[in-house]
Formats: C-alpha cells, sequence, structure tokens
C-alpha cells in the first residue's frame, strides 16, 4: 500500500470507532459528561471503566458511526470543550491513581469560529502541558487519523500506538498540497513527502507498537493495555514523568 492507500484505509467508511474500541476493550464504562465551562462536546467520549481488575480513565475521539452520528459528533473535529472535558477527566485519573487510555481517531482540531472565540490553541496547549506532568500512566493509540494539535492534545503518552494503516501527521495531505503547491490533487505526493505512516513513524521513534488491522475484538490491543498499565503502574511517579519527558525531547534526535 502506498502512503495515500493509508491515508484512505484510515478515513474508510466502516472502519471501528473509538466507541467500538471502548465496547470490546473495557467493562462497565460509564461516560462522564461536559467541561464544566461551557457544555458539553459529543466529539470526546470520556469516562471511567475496568481493564484487567483494575480502575481506568478512558478518552476517545469518536467520529461517528453513520451520517447521523457523525453530523452529532462533528465527525471527529473536537471543540475546545471537547479537549477541557478530556482534560477534566485525566485530572480526575490522576487524584484517584487511575492511569489513563486515549484512542484519537481525527482529521484535526474543529477550526470554527466558534471554536477559535472559546479558546481552541488554548485548550490543545493545556492538555500538552498538564499530561506532560499528570502523574499517571497514560497510553494513546492512534486507531484512524491522527490529524495535527487535534490529536497531539491526546498524544502526550508515556506510549503512543498505532493501527497498521493508521495516520499521524501535522497536516493531512490535501492541507499539505494545497500550501505547497497550490494543488489539492497531489495529495497523493505529499503523503509520500508527510511520512505519516505508522511503519515512518515507528522508524523515526514516534511511536512504540504498530498494532495489525486484523485483531478480532481488539484482543492483542486489550492484553498489551494490561500489560503495558501493569508495568508503569510499578515505576516510581517521578521515574515515570522523567521518561515521558526524555521520549519526547529525544524525538527526531537522530533524523
Amino acid at each position: 500500500m502506498t502512503a495515500y492507500d493509508k491515508v484512505r484505509a484510515a478515513r474508510a467508511k466502516g472502519r471501528a470507532t473509538a466507541v467500538d474500541y471502548i465496547e470490546e476493550i473495557f467493562e462497565e464504562f460509564t461516560e462522564m459528561h461536559g467541561d464544566r465551562r461551557f457544555g458539553d462536546d459529543k466529539s470526546v467520549v470520556a469516562g471511567l471503566a475496568w481493564l484487567g481488575g483494575f480502575a481506568v480513565t478512558v478518552v476517545g475521539i469518536e467520529k461517528g458511526r453513520n451520517i447521523k452520528e457523525r453530523s452529532q459528533r462533528n465527525s471527529g473535529s473536537a471543540h475546545p470543550e471537547g479537549y477541557r472535558k478530556a482534560l477534566r477527566q485525566m485530572k480526575l485519573a490522576e487524584k484517584f491513581c487511575r492511569p489513563v487510555v486515549c484512542f484519537v481517531d481525527t482529521p484535526g482540531a474543529y477550526c470554527g469560529i466558534g471554536a477559535e472565540e472559546r479558546g481552541q490553541g488554548q485548550a490543545i496547549a493545556e492538555n500538552l502541558t498538564e499530561m506532560m506532568t499528570l502523574k499517571t500512566p497514560i497510553i494513546s493509540v492512534v486507531i484512524g487519523e491522527g490529524g495535527s494539535g487535534g490529536a497531539l492534545a491526546l498524544s502526550v503518552a508515556d506510549e503512543v500506538w498505532m493501527l497498521e494503516n493508521a495516520i499521524y501527521s501535522v497536516i493531512s495531505p490535501e492541507g499539505c498540497a494545497s500550501i505547497l503547491w497550490k494543488d489539492a490533487s497531489r495529495a497523493n505526493e505529499a503523503s509520500e513527502c508527510l511520512r505519516l505512516t505508522a511503519a515512518d513513524l515507528y522508524g523515526f521513534n514516534v511511536i512504540e507498537k504498530i498494532f495489525p488491522e486484523r485483531d478480532e475484538k481488539f484482543s492483542l490491543i486489550k492484553a498489551e493495555l494490561i500489560s503495558t498499565i501493569e508495568k508503569n503502574k510499578a515505576i516510581p511517579q517521578a521515574e515515570l514523568l522523567e521518561s515521558r519527558y526524555k521520549r519526547f525531547r529525544k524525538i527526531g534526535a537522530t533524523i
């Protein structure tokens, strides 16, 4: 598959969404709503669940599984209140010593006037800052599109994983082609230049694991989540935070 083939696969109709992963992997998921400032953004699903006998906080960017849901969830383009809802749940996870698991699937944060007026950039920046020093284990999994700051706002983690046909990039191929060549039809070429595939990013040490697309009931991801969280819970807090900091500091150092 070419890079743009993987872009199309990541966006494909019928691809499993964050809600599908939550329903299959976790037990007794209880969704929490709202950011306590403005409202409840349905693009972000967040709440409490059980995994392997311990409580976790789960956050996912949800695109929707049909036309009606996609309309309600803004096709996974979150507003600032969505990121603030996610951070509110992560801070509660820290308070009660619960690990955090994030599922990322977004073309990017919503860039409408209302979102900008309510502080979209600030909400994303606050998530980046707070997640870097969150005193509990964090794992993020890119399950489809990992677009720009909208994806990064849930990806400051101890480990970042990707599905085989997922993508993770600073900009969409169409956006990149429009900026560089004033021609969005050159998205195929831009995809190759962006190095946005899981294999590329694994080679750059941006991510730690790649999972196959055919993973019945996401059993491989579930097993890895349980194993990794158990391992990270045993790491002293100061050491965990230092490791997370160094993980991001070394990205790009050998490129």
